[in-house]
Parts: structure tokens; sequence; C-alpha cells
């Protein structure tokens, strides 16, 4: 299993100026803000379940961006209908990546139903997204973190983690700043 931080880092170290990321509620939110603030950043405080129809929402509405979404299996699991409207509606531009560590990490770290073989990567596929794979070992990390360049399609990314709790690195918690930094980042300020 990969070491959360050192993933997200290998995923964003060739961020391209276009890349936009939606974070999830929670981990993948402290994993985003260690690797610094950035405008481009939309963290979502309160909002479980949620990050990847914002990021739906956002790839639809800016089409010339490129949109990212990393979330957890826990906030995934709760929000699986997003799969089938991101399934059949099929930006180019939206990247679904999720950071799985088998736990539901802001609850108590009880076993998710990850744990007990629901395939997130099957799901995405039956939902229509047929760029879908898991990664597990350093060597497809880099490759996703290639194809986050460059990718032209809808993709789904199960990233299996190591159940860890690194030190969280709180991003700005104004939701009213978040927000219209986040817009004028995107040009819709």
């Amino acid at each position: 299993m990969l070491e959360r931080r050192a993933a997200i880092a290998t995923l964003l170290a060739k961020r391209r100026e276009d890349l936009f990321v939606v974070p999830g509620l929670g981990s993948t939110t402290w994993d985003l803000a260690s690797l610094g603030d950035d405008d481009r950043n939309f963290y979502l405080w309160g909002a479980m379940g949620g990050a990847a129809m914002i990021g739906l929402g956002l790839a639809l509405a800016r089409p010339k961006l490129k949109v990212a979404v990393i979330t957890g299996d826990g906030e995934m699991l709760m929000g699986l209908g997003s799969l089938a409207t991101i399934g059949v509606q099929y930006p180019p531009n939206l990247a679904v990546i999720v950071f799985d560590n088998g736990l539901y990490g802001e609850t108590g770290m009880q076993a998710s139903h990850t744990q007990a073989g629901v395939d997130l990567v099957g799901i995405a596929r039956s939902c229509g997204i047929d760029l879908a794979f898991d990664v597990s070992e350093e060597e497809d990390l880099n490759r996703l973190a290639d194809l986050l360049a460059e990718f032209d399609r809808t993709l789904f990314a199960r990233v299996r983690i190591a159940p860890d709790e690194a030190p969280r690195v709180l991003p700005l918690r104004d939701g009213v700043a978040l927000k219209e930094r986040f817009r004028r980042a995107a040009g819709a300020a």
C-alpha cells in the first residue's frame, strides 16, 4: 500500500495550470493542504459525499479546465449515486481519484465497505466510466500522475493507501473566501 502524503505529492508533482482540485472532507483535504495552499483547490468543510458532484459541476461549467476530485473511500461510498451521474454525463475533463484505506477515518477508523469487498472500480465501470483502474504500486501511481496531466476522457482511479493518520494541515476554513478565490481562479468571477 502507498503512503497517503507521498501519493498526493506524486499525483500533483506535475500539476498543470488548468488543473483544479476538489478534495473530499477530512484527510484528503489535509493531504492537499500539506502541499501548500492554492487558489485552484476547493476545500469542502462539512460537505461529506459532495466532492464528486461539485467536481462534476465544475467540469461541466468550465470545459476548458481539468478537474480532479481526490476523495476517500468513505465519502465515495456515501455518494455512490454520483458515479452514475458522472458516467451518464461523461465529461472529458473530470478525474475522480479515491484514496482507499478501507476505513471511515472521520468517524473513528471503523472498517469501510471496501474491506468487505465493495469494488469501487467495478462500480465506476458499471456506471459507464470505462477508464477505471486500481493503483497500489508506485509505478502505477506515476502512470496515474502522467495521465492526470494529459487525460481527455472521464477517469476513475482507486488508490490503495496505508491506514495511517498523518498530521493535519488545515487550510483556510472561510467558505466565502474559498468560494470567491476559487471562482476568480476558474475565471468565473
